[in-house]
């Protein structure tokens, strides 16, 4: 089954390697490719050697642009000249919304009424028009696709998307090039995006390395699917890690995850805290609490890095200030 999802390319409805070899050329001279960066601290404290893909220094401050620059780079001009629709609780919202900016597309994005005041005014800043919603009272897909078929535009949504999986895979593909074979790959899952993405990455790139998707406590809809071997729905939940609130995986991320991923393990919205403080402390990093779910597992014990060569994608740094400073002073 690995290598039908690998090889068999288009034909299977699902991105392959190839898929995220051609973003890499879209992205080349756009998106940053962020550093990676070690913490003798931090391989001290898990007894691993953490190799951290730091995402939260991308354009828009997370991974997330990656995948809306690859997605609407590669639709047809007429799309293009209608425009674009998005659902977002912030990051792809920004990404959205820079993306594009970037290439001469109107875009509208769905948006919580409670996203982060900063994520809010960044997507306005970069020229979209926003509209919101109640994540808890309404369903953002229904709402996104909608707006959508109203006014002709062509919906992006924020993981289960071809262009978007394959675009969040090409953080992966350059932490990899740089650091060479990895025994652990630790990847935040919220939607199945970045996970799916990363995921075939290091399969093509790194045989033998363990994938492990980290979500909130509250929201483990991944693990339930990946136990269950079909995709689990669960309520909204509630967390500090707002970029990883989503109910369920994708049609196009649960079949990847299903196959390649080995684990999908949860933290809890203190270890995200601890996380944040890490960064801040010794690292000197701003990195929001979604960021953090990959770095909260190795430092939470929730796995073992022991005498392992681990990647960590630290996926974003968007958070409102108020907000990480009564985090990090709690």
């Amino acid at each position: 089954m690995t290598a039908s999802i690998l090889e068999a390319g288009s034909s299977t409805g699902l991105p392959v390697f190839a898929d995220i070899e051609a973003a890499r050329r879209r992205l080349e001279g756009v998106a940053h490719r962020t550093p990676v960066l070690t913490s003798r601290f931090a391989d001290e404290r898990t007894g691993g050697q953490l190799f951290f893909k730091c995402e939260n220094l991308q354009r828009a401050g997370a991974f997330k642009f990656r995948g809306a620059y690859n997605a609407i780079s590669a639709l047809p001009a007429e799309a293009r000249r209608r425009g674009v629709m998005a659902y977002s609780s912030g990051n792809h919202a920004q990404a959205i919304a820079l993306a594009s900016r970037l290439l001469d597309v109107a875009a509208t994005i769905l948006m919580p009424i409670d996203s982060p005041a900063m994520k809010m005014a960044a997507t306005r800043g970069y020229g979209a028009e926003v509209v919101t919603y109640d994540r808890y009272t309404e369903d953002r897909e229904t709402l996104a696709r909608d707006l959508a078929a109203e006014r002709g535009l062509t919906l992006i949504p924020p993981y289960d998307h071809f262009g978007v999986i394959a675009g969040q895979g090409t953080a992966a593909a350059e932490l990899i090039e740089e650091t060479g074979p990895l025994d652990m790959l630790l990847v935040c899952l919220g939607g199945g995006g970045l996970l799916s993405g990363c995921a075939l990455a290091a399969t093509a790139m790194s045989p033998g390395c363990q994938v492990i998707g980290v979500e909130p406590e509250a929201g483990d809809d991944g693990r339930q699917s990946l136990a269950k071997g079909e995709v689990v729905t669960i309520p909204v939940p509630r967390s500090i890690a707002d970029g990883a609130l989503t109910t369920h995986l994708g049609e196009l991320t649960f079949p990847i995850v299903r196959e390649l991923a080995s684990e999908i393990v949860t933290v809890s919205d203190e270890a995200l805290v601890e996380a944040m403080r890490f960064f801040a402390e010794r690292m000197k990093m701003v990195v929001e609490p979604t960021g953090c779910l990959a770095a909260a597992a190795a430092f939470s014990g929730a796995v073992s890095c022991e005498d392992r060569r681990v990647g960590v994608i630290v996926s974003g740094g968007n958070v409102d200030l108020a907000s990480y400073a009564r985090f990090l002073a709690g």
